[in-house]
């Protein structure tokens, strides 16, 4: 509208004055429409907090913790002799504790900080930055997800888990100093880097489509060659050969293993993130695998040896749970038995023919079950995710069974180099600055008694 130039200068700003005023509001009422519209957007981009699946990543953490105390520690304390047990079982409780602490430091934000680095997260969540009641993390359904504390306790148990397991490679010898020092060092430069790399959308090992549901990368491949590195750096148990070594407690061997099979429902049905169709596929999964490998391990074992035993039994368990955790929510149930069966058979040649033959002192054979059983694992997922062998199928569509399988192995590789050299190095620092290995006379007498100052059992 154009004013005439013969209106006096007040009048003219009377009018100009009435115009703005009628424009301000027309954008203020577009505004207010277009509000509710904003709002909605935003709301829609936000992944809404299931109740369901909340509360069952609730349970399957405290399942993960259940199965690292007392499961993983009574597994190992009955395999190790009776002036010894008290120290697995302190170890284990003293690097679950540890790790827990470290995780909310820096660890979450290392491994699943938001960084763009295929290597590691970054420092945007260093100490839980950002984190609230209110924070929500994403899930597999697209506009659903849980509340992040849930899942920085879910994760935070498989950080705290993975590096209790290695302390069965050299148990029985080494300092409980040394053990939280090299614990500290590991997760923060090999654990957290590896989840990042597995697990991240931003992540190396996850751009290649690499599959790893619960972990048989991160935790299982990635522990056994550490266990492996610390019994070939540390050395042999004194007196191996010539003193009777035999495991203390089978019942708490056994108690042990069947408190590890119930708690790796929440490690493996857990990876879903979802109380949904993949966890239950997972849950079967993880019944029968177990069971497959358990039925191969005492087979072969009652074939060579004539009897069938309790540790084999517990070790079948452990073999089988290795195997089908990277495999769990991809590949059917009948292949999953076939899974644990190939595991089973081919962890007992390494436990009970490689092994001796090689001479090293796994103590508890960490690397012949949890190593080779999750490269067992992690290939085999691989081969039974096609859809022609039960599986899902593959995530990037037009995979071959060969493409995958190839992606797998290199995936196990990188696992190895980068678990295996970083823990070379590790063991290398912390025996320089506090020492490895206790006294001759301090094994001697046990270590429940030299490092802890008190015994399981009194005469």
């Amino acid at each position: 509208m154009k004013i005439p130039t013969s209106l006096t200068s007040a009048v003219r700003s009377t009018l100009l004055g009435s115009l703005a005023l009628t424009a301000f509001g027309s954008l203020a009422a577009l505004a207010q429409e277009a509000a509710p519209a904003v709002a909605d957007a935003a709301a829609a981009a936000a992944p809404t907090v299931n109740k369901g699946d909340t509360a069952w990543m609730m349970i399957s953490s405290v399942l993960v913790l259940f199965m690292i105390v007392p499961g993983l520690a009574l597994f190992y304390g009955g395999l190790v002799r009776a002036k010894n047990v008290l120290s697995v079982l302190m170890q284990c409780t003293g690097i679950a504790a540890v790790v827990m602490v470290i995780w909310v430091f820096y660890g979450y934000s290392f491994a699943f900080g938001g960084g763009t680095s295929p290597y590691w997260g970054g420092l945007g969540k260093v100490f839980l930055s950002g984190v609230s009641v209110t924070s929500v993390a994403p899930t597999f359904t697209k506009g659903v997800g849980i509340p992040e504390f849930v899942f920085i306790c879910f994760q935070m148990t498989f950080a705290a888990i993975t590096p209790a397991l290695i302390i069965g490679a050299f148990a029985e010898r080494i300092k409980f100093s040394a053990t939280i020092l090299f614990v500290i060092l590991w997760v923060t430069f090999v654990y957290f880097p590896i989840a990042h790399m597995v697990w991240d959308p931003a992540g190396l090992i996850m751009s290649w489509n690499a599959l790893d549901f619960a972990g048989g990368t991160v935790v299982h491949i990635n522990a056994g060659i550490a266990g492996l590195v610390g019994a070939l750096v540390i050395g042999k148990r004194a007196g191996l050969g010539r003193d009777m070594m035999a495991p203390h407690s089978m019942p708490f061997t056994m108690i042990g293993a069947a408190i590890l099979w119930v708690g790796w429902f929440g490690f493996n049905a857990g990876s879903a993130l979802e109380a949904n169709g993949q966890a239950t596929l997972a849950m079967i999964n993880t019944f029968t695998a177990t069971a497959g490998a358990i039925i191969a391990w005492v087979g072969v074992e009652a074939i060579a040896r004539k009897t069938a035993s309790m540790l084999g039994a517990a070790s079948g368990v452990v073999a089988g749970l290795v195997a089908v955790t990277p495999a769990a929510g991809t590949i059917g149930p009948v292949g999953a038995i076939f899974l644990g069966a190939v595991a089973s058979v081919i962890c007992y040649y390494m436990v009970a023919v490689v092994k001796p033959k090689l001479g090293y002192d796994d103590s508890l054979d960490v690397f012949g079950v949890h190593g080779i059983g999750g490269i067992i694992g992690a290939v085999g997922t691989g081969i039974l995710t096609s859809t022609s062998l039960g599986g899902i199928g593959y995530p990037v569509e037009g995979m071959t069974m060969g493409a995958q399988v190839l992606i797998q192995i290199k995936a196990v590789l990188v696992t190895l180099a980068w678990s295996g050299i970083g823990s070379f190095i590790l063991y290398k620092i912390v025996d320089v600055v506090v020492g490895l290995r206790p006294t001759a006379e301090a094994e001697s007498i046990g270590l429940d008694l030299t490092s802890h100052g008190e015994a399981a059992y009194h005469n």
